[in-house]
Formats: structure tokens, C-alpha cells, sequence
């Protein structure tokens, strides 16, 4: 009789931890990136009683075991430029104040004064930081993450330009559809730009050929004369040639044409720029077709001053600064660490986990590698805790709870009838 006490005591501490278990996945529904628990119970070894024709007593139940669930939550997506959610395994990995290397799934990041990013609780995300032309290493060592603030993005000038354009097969030499001009604009050393005009003329020689110049106004020249153009070609003006099924000729190679532009008025460097009339493939980016010259599209690799304007964490992994002038820049680069056992992790506070002596060792690397799962932007993971099985698990457990409550009343009656025979 005495072991019913200590047995249904047992059971009313198991049911305790399990109910508090379930209250605090409750309490943290609404915590990005949260990893609710659930609750595993043991029985305590048995005794035998009246040898091997007697039978086994239990001695209760153990002090049940919390083991939290890796699953993945459900995607939210945020207006918040730096929130970033996992989609399959791993952790976003962590610095703390005191240099300890955490592991977490809440992607809800900050920026702190000093511009590194960092968690809600001053954490520091780990990655890769981007060279200064944009490439990243991730095989390198991981560090913090120092985001632009209020910088001024420098001037590059152009140094190729391409027109996309059709000449019209039509066109008579002499008319006004014989000549066909397109603007460029280009960008100089000091951020200014100017206004290159490339003019193409029907040969009255052959219908399929087109010769062409590049002017700029030569006000933008030292000395230059207002109301007038000079040629900026590095050699004489020359001829382009089609196909008889309006493509262009090769012929005269694929190489590009030289472009140089000096002595500009605002003291910018000299600029020496390409033409290209082909595209890395090969493909000729004229065209001669029966249909009205026009210019379908340009581009150019300059780009004037800018300020910046946001930096974002893009799907991907890859944080990226936003300029006045369009121009985006990648700054650094997320990373991820797939962590074999992950309910061997202790949970230390704040959507944080550390490593255990049961831990295997984490593989750090970038998303969609070695296992890790993709990092999505402008998205955060909510909690992967399910209000109604938490709901049935405490009825469950109060059930019970209320049942071994009932075992020490009934033993206490049973206990106190003896003490009455006794009397």
C-alpha cells in the first residue's frame, strides 16, 4: 500500500511537466521561427512480488522527456527588408555578445548603430561579406555582417555601349528614311553624362550596306563650338553590311568599334569605349528587315553618383544595397549550418540553441548546399505549434492528472478503513 503514494506522486509531477510543456508551446504560438516541444513518458522499472508465480508491480512513471520538434513552419511573407525565413533545414548562425556560436531559425533581423546586422536580441549574423567587385567566397570564413549606411556609390564610366535597332531595307539613299539616327547617353569619369547621337546613312552603292558615325555635341569639348557635332570615332567613319535575310554580315569581323571621347570640358578622364555590334553569342544586334528604322532597346555599363536607398535580404541569402540610381549591389551573402541531430540542441534563450556533447559537428555553408535549406526574403517562419493538438494534449493531461489525484484519495480512504479495524 505505501507505493501507491510515491507511484500516483509520480504521475502527478509527469502530468505536471507535461502541462507546463504544453503551456509554454501555447505561449510562444506567435514567436517567429519557434520550435514547440512534445512530451515522451517512461515507465519506472517494476518489482516482483511472490517470485515467479507472482506478478509485477510498477513503480510509477519517470520525469518525462521534452523533445522539440524540427518541423517546418508555415512561410509568412513581411513588409520588413532585412526578415528572412528557412525553407527546409538548417539555422542562420549567430554570434553572441560573448563570442559563442549559436544556431537559430528566427530570421527577424535588425540593423544596430554600427550597421551590422544583427537578431531582435543583438546577436550577429554570420556570412560571407562581397568583394569589392561583387564576388563572394563562400568557402572562406564566415564573420559579421556590416550593412552600407548613408554611403555615396562613386561613378563608373562607360566603358561598352550596344544598340538593339533596324534599318529599314526600304530605305532609298538620299530620302529621309536613308538616314536613321539613335541617341546614346554615356556616363563620364566624374558622373556626368552626355548625349552621343549614332547616325546610320543608306550607300547609294549598295542597298544593303549602311555607313555610320557617333558624334557628341562639341560643347561638351573644350573649345567646342556651340550648335555643332564632332565625330567621336576612333578611326574614320565606317560601313556595316547585312545579309541578304537582313542580319549582319561578319565579314568584317565581330570585333567592337572604338569610341574616343577627349579633351572633355568638365575635366573628366579621356574615354576610350566599345561598340559592340555583336552579342556574346555571336548574334549581330542590327538588324535589316523591311519595316521602319527604329531603336528597339540600349544599354551602357556606366553609372552616375548615387546615395543609397535600402538594403534588403534577397531570396537566396544574398543581402543587397539599393541605389538612387537604380544600380544594386550585393553586399554580403547569408549563411547556414545543417546540423544532423538537431533535437540533441540545447535551447539557451531568445530562438536560440547551442551545440550539445550529443551534437554532431554543424556544416557550415550557403543555402540549397550540402543538404541546407533555401533562405527566402521579405519572409518570416512562423512557430510550427498547432493550437488544437496542443488543446487535446492538455486535456490528456489533466485527465489524467485528475485520475492519479484519485488514486491518493482512494489509497488515503483504504489506509484510514485499516486504521479503523486496527482501533
Amino acid at each position: 500500500m505505501s507505493s501507491v503514494f510515491s507511484i500516483a506522486l509520480s504521475s502527478l509531477q509527469a502530468e505536471s511537466e507535461a502541462i507546463n510543456t504544453t503551456g509554454n508551446n501555447l505561449a510562444n504560438m506567435n514567436t517567429d521561427g519557434f520550435k514547440g516541444s512534445a512530451v515522451d513518458f517512461k515507465d519506472l522499472f517494476s518489482q516482483s512480488i511472490g517470485g515467479s508465480s507472482g506478478f509485477e508491480a510498477g513503480l510509477g512513471v519517470g520525469v518525462p522527456v521534452s523533445n522539440q520538434l524540427f518541423t517546418q513552419g508555415s512561410i509568412q511573407s513581411t513588409a520588413a527588408p532585412l526578415a528572412a525565413a528557412i525553407q527546409g533545414d538548417g539555422f542562420f548562425v549567430v554570434n553572441s555578445p560573448s563570442n559563442q556560436q549559436l544556431f537559430t531559425r528566427d530570421g527577424n533581423f535588425t540593423q544596430n548603430a554600427a550597421g551590422v546586422l544583427q537578431t531582435q536580441t543583438g546577436e550577429d549574423i554570420q556570412g560571407w561579406t562581397a568583394a569589392a567587385n561583387g564576388t563572394i567566397n563562400t568557402s572562406g570564413v564566415t564573420g559579421n555582417i556590416v550593412l552600407p549606411t548613408g554611403t555615396t556609390l562613386p561613378p563608373t564610366a562607360t566603358q561598352n555601349f550596344s544598340i538593339n535597332a533596324n534599318l529599314d531595307a526600304q530605305a532609298a539613299a538620299g530620302s529621309a528614311t536613308g538616314t536613321f539616327s539613335a541617341p546614346m547617353q554615356v556616363v563620364d569619369s566624374l558622373g556626368n553624362t552626355h548625349d552621343l547621337t549614332i547616325t546610320f546613312t543608306q550607300s547609294v552603292a549598295s542597298p544593303n550596306t549602311w555607313s555610320y558615325n557617333v558624334t557628341i555635341p562639341a560643347t561638351d569639348l573644350t573649345g567646342g563650338a556651340a550648335n555643332t557635332q564632332q565625330s567621336v570615332l576612333a578611326g574614320a567613319p565606317g560601313t556595316v553590311t547585312f545579309n541578304n535575310n537582313g542580319t549582319l554580315s561578319t565579314a568584317g569581323g565581330t570585333a567592337p568599334i572604338g569610341v574616343t571621347i577627349n579633351n572633355l570640358a568638365d575635366g573628366a578622364a579621356n574615354m576610350n569605349i566599345n561598340w559592340n555590334l555583336f552579342d556574346a553569342s555571336g548574334n549581330g544586334m542590327l538588324t535589316e528587315y523591311a519595316q521602319t528604322s527604329a531603336l528597339a532597346s540600349s544599354t551602357q555599363d556606366g553609372n552616375t553618383p548615387a546615395q543609397l536607398n535600402s538594403v534588403s535580404i534577397q531570396s537566396g541569402g544574398q543581402v543587397v544595397a539599393l541605389y538612387s540610381n537604380g544600380q544594386q549591389k550585393v553586399e554580403a551573402q547569408l549563411a547556414l549550418a545543417a546540423i544532423q541531430n538537431p533535437t540533441s540542441l540545447q535551447n539557451v534563450g531568445n530562438n536560440n540553441y547551442s551545440v550539445s556533447t550529443q551534437t554532431s559537428t554543424p556544416a557550415v555553408g550557403a543555402p540549397q548546399t550540402g543538404g541546407r535549406g533555401q533562405i527566402l526574403g521579405g519572409s518570416l517562419e512562423s512557430s510550427n505549434v498547432d493550437m488544437a493538438t496542443q488543446f487535446t494534449n492538455l486535456i490528456v493531461f489533466q485527465s489524467a492528472y485528475q485520475a492519479s489525484s484519485r488514486v491518493i484519495s482512494t489509497a488515503q480512504t483504504m489506509t484510514q478503513d485499516l486504521l479503523q479495524l486496527i482501533h
